[in-house]
């Protein structure tokens, strides 16, 4: 399933005439309306120069975490690790922010630009223990690509 969406990931992501963010919401609007468990779909780039993630496009319940310190939290970790999280259980994590009582699950794959980690991708699950590593290679597709238009 995942493996079909690339075509119209490229697809989206390759509308030069359309602005940067309004591709990456269309990203997200296909992500979450195309995966049954991709619930909350969005975008955090690094915020200007400060330790912190700024939210980007998204798609999916509204979410007071707008801005996250470097550290804090999933995407705050994978700001500072630079590698994928997968979080099969948010219960049994510490560091953890929840956006909705009805999350259970949670996967980041970073944005790296000419090898600098700019963003992730984040993705929040309603459902327990549904990220596999198929999920992993789809997002971090999605990411090469979108580094292609920054």
């Amino acid at each position: 399933m995942l493996n079909a969406l690339r075509p119209k990931v490229e697809s989206i992501l390759n509308h030069k005439n359309v602005e940067v963010n309004l591709r990456l919401q269309q990203v997200c609007d296909l992500l979450q309306e195309s995966v049954p468990y991709y619930d909350w779909v969005g975008f955090y780039f690094k915020n200007g120069n400060k330790a912190e993630l700024k939210l980007g496009p998204y798609k999916g319940a509204p979410t007071d975490h707008t801005i996250i310190p470097f550290g804090k939290g999933i995407c705050g970790q994978v700001a500072l690790s630079n590698e994928n999280f997968v979080v099969p259980d948010v219960k049994a994590q510490d560091n953890y922010i929840a956006c909705s009582i009805n999350v259970k699950a949670e996967i980041v794959v970073p944005l790296f630009v000419n090898g600098e980690n700019i963003g992730q991708i984040d993705i929040d699950s309603n459902t327990s223990d549904p990220f596999t590593q198929e999920d992993e290679r789809f997002l971090e597709f999605i990411n090469k690509e979108v580094a292609k238009i920054l």
